[in-house]
C-alpha cells in the first residue's frame, strides 16, 4: 500500500509507524488479551499509559514541575471558554491579541463571562502581519493576555514570545506545539488541540502554571474546573483513552526522532521549499503574509483565478497530494506541514506545483 501525502490542517497526518503500532496492538495491547480501547481508565494498565504520555510530553517540551499537564476531552475551542471561567472574575478585563480567525473565535468563547479588551488587532490589514508589540494597548489589571501562537487559517505565526510584563500570558498552540523549541516558563498557560502535531482529534493538552490554579475564577461545575482535573491526574471523569494512547505514541515517536530541535530543522526545511516555490513562481502562486511572520506549519497560497484553484485541488489529489484546498474563510490553497509530514512530502508538493505552472501558467 502506498500512502498519500496528507496536507490537511486537522485532523492531520500521523506518523505511519504510530499508526502501524496502533494497528498491531488494536486487538491485544501488551499481551493483556484486550484492546487498549476496552481497558478501564482507572486500571493499572491504562494508568501506566497515561503516566508515560505525560512524562514523555514533559521531556519533549521541557515542562517543569511548576506546571500541571492536563489531558482533556474535546478540542481547543472548549478550552478557550474555560480560560475565563477558571482564571478571571466575573466581568474582569482580559486582553486578547487577534492575529487571525482563531483569535476571533477565542474571544467569542469568553465574551459572555468577561470584559474583553482587544489589545491589538491584525484584521484591518487582512491578518497579513502581527501588530508590532509597541503598538499593543495592554491593560494593567487584566486577568491574562491571550495570543494565538500560530493561525492555522491565515498562516501567521509568532516567531518569538512577546513580553507582556507581569500579567500571565496564555497561548493557543494547537497548530504549532512541539514544532520547535519552546520556553514554557514564559507562559502562564499553553493549550492545544492534539489533532495537528500531537495525535488524533478528541483530546486537548493544557499546560498551566500550578499557582494559577489557586485563582477562584467564576462559578462553574466541577467538571469545568482545571484544579479538579489536575488533582485527579485528568481522571475526573472517563477520558478519551484511545486518543490519549495515540497521543502518547506520537510524542514518543517525536522523542525518538530527535525531539523539538530536530523537528524545528525539518519544519524550516519544508517551509523553505514551499515558500521558495511560491516566491519563485513569478506571481503565478502568491502568499500574502509578511515574510517575518510566515507560518512554518500552515502555508496559504493563491492562484490567479478560481478555475485554476479548482483544477489544482483535483489534479493534486489524483497525484496523491491530499487536502490542499484552502479554508472557506480565505479560499485559495493551503499546505499544512506538521511534524509527521516528511520532507519528501514537501518536495513532492513543490514538484507538482512547478509542473502545474508549466502546464497552466
Amino acid at each position: 500500500m502506498t500512502r498519500a501525502y496528507n496536507f490537511s490542517a486537522g485532523p492531520a497526518t500521523l506518523p505511519e509507524t504510530v499508526l502501524r503500532q496502533a494497528q498491531a496492538e488494536m486487538l491485544d495491547w501488551n499481551g493483556v488479551g484486550a484492546s487498549i480501547v476496552e481497558l478501564s481508565h482507572r486500571g493499572v494498565e491504562f494508568m501506566g499509559v497515561a503516566a508515560q504520555a505525560e512524562a514523555d510530553l514533559r521531556a519533549l517540551l521541557s515542562v517543569s514541575d511548576d506546571y500541571a499537564v492536563l489531558f482533556l476531552a474535546g478540542g481547543a475551542t472548549t478550552q478557550q471558554a474555560l480560560l475565563a471561567l477558571n482564571f478571571a472574575a466575573p466581568g474582569q478585563t482580559v486582553d486578547y491579541v487577534v492575529t487571525g480567525h482563531w483569535g476571533k473565535t477565542a474571544i467569542r468563547q469568553v465574551r459572555p463571562y468577561v470584559d474583553v479588551h482587544v489589545a491589538a488587532d491584525g484584521e484591518p490589514g487582512g491578518f497579513r502581519d502581527i501588530p508590532p508589540r509597541q503598538d499593543w494597548s495592554l491593560s494593567a489589571d487584566a486577568a491574562y493576555v491571550h495570543i494565538t501562537a500560530n493561525e492555522t487559517i491565515h498562516g501567521v505565526e509568532f516567531r518569538d514570545t512577546p513580553d507582556v510584563g507581569t500579567v500571565p500570558l496564555f497561548a493557543d498552540f494547537s497548530s504549532s506545539i512541539a514544532s520547535a523549541p519552546l520556553d514554557v516558563a514564559k507562559y502562564g498557560l499553553i493549550y492545544a488541540g492534539a489533532q495537528k502535531n500531537l495525535g488524533p482529534v478528541g483530546v486537548s493538552v493544557v499546560i498551566v502554571r500550578r499557582e494559577l490554579l489557586e485563582r477562584a475564577g467564576q462559578p462553574r461545575a466541577d467538571i469545568f474546573n482545571y484544579a479538579s482535573h489536575a488533582a485527579r491526574d485528568s481522571m475526573l471523569n472517563t477520558p478519551p483513552t484511545w486518543n490519549w494512547y495515540l497521543l502518547g505514541l506520537t510524542v514518543k515517536w517525536m522523542l525518538e526522532q530527535g525531539g523539538v530541535e530536530e523537528f524545528a530543522r525539518r519544519n524550516a526545511a519544508k517551509a523553505a521549499l514551499v515558500y521558495d516555490a511560491i516566491d519563485g513562481s513569478g506571481g503565478f502562486y502568491r502568499n500574502e503574509v509578511a515574510v517575518p511572520v510566515r507560518s512554518r506549519m500552515n502555508i496559504p497560497f493563491f492562484l490567479p483565478d478560481e478555475t485554476l484553484t479548482t483544477r489544482f485541488v483535483a489534479e493534486s489529489k489524483a497525484a496523491g497530494l491530499l487536502a490542499l484546498k484552502g479554508h472557506k474563510a480565505v479560499g485559495g490553497l493551503r499546505a499544512s506541514l506538521y511534524n509527521a509530514m516528511p520532507v519528501a512530502g514537501a518536495q513532492a508538493l513543490v514538484g507538482f506545483m512547478r509542473d502545474f505552472q508549466q502546464r497552466h501558467g
